[in-house]
């Protein structure tokens, strides 16, 4: 009888046990694992001025998404790592990214061709999206089929921009050029846009390759022109290039590309005059688009001390970007969000609006041409070229 008694005592306290367990994991249920994007930034090196605000962009992105309650009900991770501005580090790090996180969704980053180029190929072998925020070559996508999408726009168009924005707002008819010989940005920029300023009617009157080591040559056998052409690789390389120009005589406007882009670079000199650029957006205080507002508003409280250019903003839209698609997807699936992305017609981001066609993994996208006078940016004017050339 007491033998009996415990063994009912025991199978109740079994099933108490079981019940309590039970309501407690109900009122605890199981967070959803997080939709995981895998990132890659030069946070060190030549490409740091370029990589470290769209890193900073993306993250912000991040943070503000999971505020929001993430997508499709689960909180987002982002997975960021330091390619150290050199292509072997980006490779493998894109390659142990992929090994260590199996269930990433997509990938994104970076602001450099080459740099995409030792990236991309990765995530692609391993059927990944890479989405690069900056890099701007038109070639990219033909390079690395179906897995490479731009979030912003091709070299030729803002090329195309800069040529037609010279010749007809600039009264410019010559032209001479100075470019970066190592980089596929620098060599891709100033051929469309040599091609541009010719189709236009403009004459080129010299063309001159330098190395980053070998300044001084290449500028003192520079002809006049009513204007020159710098493709910079990037804004620390841009400056010293307009410092050593101005040294040597020539004061005419220089022009670059989105390699020029940096708050901190130029302000910090305000003895640089004449020299303009495109880029991406414009994130001056005077933009009053309540998209830029809230923007510089929340970059500059997230990372004291520091404004938004046009690269952080493209690591936000970008992230923006694949949350989209994800969502459009209604799955974290890579083969899903990779044909979501690509179905995206409109999106309203920093950058402005954007959107791929059934042809192209490059989005259309207007270009912004800003001035520096007395080392601060202001916006000169934004356009969509008339004639762009081919890849």
């Amino acid at each position: 009888m007491c033998r009996n008694f415990h063994l009912v005592l025991l199978t109740f306290q079994f099933v108490l046990g079981f019940l309590i367990l039970s309501c407690v994991q109900a009122d605890h249920p199981k967070k959803p694992n997080p939709i995981v994007m895998g990132a890659i930034y030069n946070l060190s090196g030549s490409q740091a001025d370029l990589d470290v605000p769209s890193s900073r962009g993306a993250r912000m992105a991040i943070e503000d998404a999971n505020r929001e309650g993430g997508v499709l009900g689960r909180p987002l991770r982002l997975v960021l790592e330091n390619g150290e501005s050199n292509p072997a580090v980006v490779e493998k790090k894109t390659a142990d990214m992929l090994n260590r996180f199996p269930t990433m969704s997509v990938m994104m980053g970076l602001s450099d061709t080459d740099m995409v180029l030792a990236a991309a190929p990765v995530a692609a072998a391993n059927q990944r999206l890479f989405l690069t925020s900056g890099a701007t070559s038109p070639r990219l996508p033909a390079q690395i089929p179906k897995y490479l999408f731009l979030s912003c726009f091709g070299d030729n168009v803002q090329a195309a921009a800069g040529a037609e924005w010279a010749y007809r707002d600039l009264g410019a008819r010559t032209v001479s050029i100075l470019f970066n010989t190592d980089k596929s940005y620098t060599r891709l920029l100033q051929g469309y846009f040599q091609i541009s300023f010719k189709q236009r009617g403009g004459k080129v009157l010299s063309v001159k390759g330098y190395k980053p080591d070998d300044l001084i040559q290449a500028i003192q056998s520079l002809r006049k022109a009513d204007f020159i052409f710098l493709s910079a690789a990037d804004p620390c390389e841009a400056l010293k290039l307009v410092r050593l120009l101005r040294k040597a005589g020539f004061s005419t406007p220089i022009l670059g590309g989105d390699g020029f882009d940096s708050e901190d670079v130029w302000q910090k000199h305000p003895d640089i005059n004449n020299v303009f650029f495109t880029t991406h957006a414009y994130l001056g205080p005077d933009n009053g688009d309540p998209k830029v507002v809230a923007f510089r508003k929340a970059y500059s409280e997230a990372y004291q001390g520091n404004m938004p250019d046009a690269f952080a903003a493209l690591g936000y839209d970008t992230v923006r970007l694949l949350m989209m698609a994800i969502s459009e997807a209604g799955s974290s699936d890579p083969a899903k969000v990779l044909d979501a992305l690509a179905g995206i017609r409109e999106f309203e981001g920093v950058t402005g609006m954007m959107g791929y066609t059934p042809d192209s993994r490059i989005p259309r996208k207007s270009v912004t041409i800003l001035q520096i006078e007395g080392g601060k940016r202001k916006l000169v004017r934004q356009l969509l070229p008339e004639r762009v050339p081919p890849p």
